[in-house]
């Protein structure tokens, strides 16, 4: 099975399948990114990240960033992992908190859901099982972030936040900031009650195609969403170039045999883990 499309590409390597954006292969000599694929980079122990891993779990988990890293060329030590609950919140960071290994499963990183660097010398991840992951390059002020947006996290407005923060505290041009969006669950499969449904039409009835974002199903009595379409178009309200934001599109729960997916796992989830540093 090949992912590859017009904006991504579907890299086999070392035993291992990830995805790399064809726009941020163009900045290959400043950064270094992927999303990872398959069953053979992903662990369970991570669905809570809310909790801390055991250490013979943590292991495993310390061994798949191992694994991917080595396969681009850089060193694991460099990561730092975001604790995600679906907040809102994102961090700067500056440096490693540890010195020799990973940043995982550190209480510092509690309640984020994304992060921001100029630093070369640290590698941000998060993971997604559904949720939308966003890779963010500015190649002039050279500044990355990568931020995990579930539907709350969508509700939240995380994306606008972290080019607010990006904007802030680096003095970044939004017409710059190139947004790579990771695999993720899409309207197709972005099933829910109306309950779900009444929240995202308050906060988003003013949005420009908020007929085709969310959608009653008469069949099931549900409606649908599109929150890939959401942050396109928030993102594109605060200044992102349209031809800057990148969709990998492709949906996680279609393609379930390889990308991970809550919906379709269940109890069995696994996480992928999206990856990016500067050089």
């Amino acid at each position: 099975m090949d992912l590859s499309n017009e904006n991504v590409i579907h890299v086999k390597k070392d035993g291992l399948e990830y995805l790399q954006f064809r726009r941020l292969l163009e900045y290959n000599n400043i950064i270094t990114h992927a999303y990872t694929l398959g069953v053979n980079i992903s662990f369970k122990t991570d669905a809570f990240d809310k909790t801390f891993l055991p250490p013979t779990e943590l292991k495993k988990v310390l061994n798949n960033y191992k694994m991917i890293c080595s396969s681009l060329g850089t060193d694991y030590n460099k990561v730092v992992k975001t604790r995600q609950e679906h907040t809102k919140n994102i961090a700067i960071v500056n440096k490693k908190i540890n010195i020799d290994k990973p940043d995982i499963n550190l209480e510092e990183y509690a309640n984020i859901d994304g992060f921001i660097t100029n630093n070369p010398n640290l590698i941000l991840t998060t993971t997604n099982a559904d949720c939308i992951l966003l890779l963010l390059f500015d190649p002039v002020k050279r500044v990355i972030a990568n931020i995990h947006s579930g539907w709350s996290g969508t509700l939240q407005e995380i994306s606008v936040e972290a080019i607010k923060k990006m904007i802030q505290d680096y003095g970044c041009n939004p017409k710059d900031i190139i947004c790579c969006m990771c695999p993720s669950i899409r309207k197709c499969h972005f099933e829910v009650e109306e309950d779900i449904a009444e929240r995202f039409d308050n906060k988003f009835k003013s949005l420009e195609k908020i007929n085709e974002i969310i959608e009653h199903n008469s069949n099931t009595n549900k409606w649908n969403i599109d929150t890939v379409l959401i942050n396109k178009i928030i993102l594109t309200n605060i200044g992102l170039k349209p031809e800057n934001i990148i969709d990998s599109g492709i949906c996680s729960v279609c393609n379930s045999n390889i990308i991970h997916s809550f919906r379709v796992e269940k109890e069995k989830l696994g996480h992928a883990i999206a990856l990016i540093e500067l050089k």
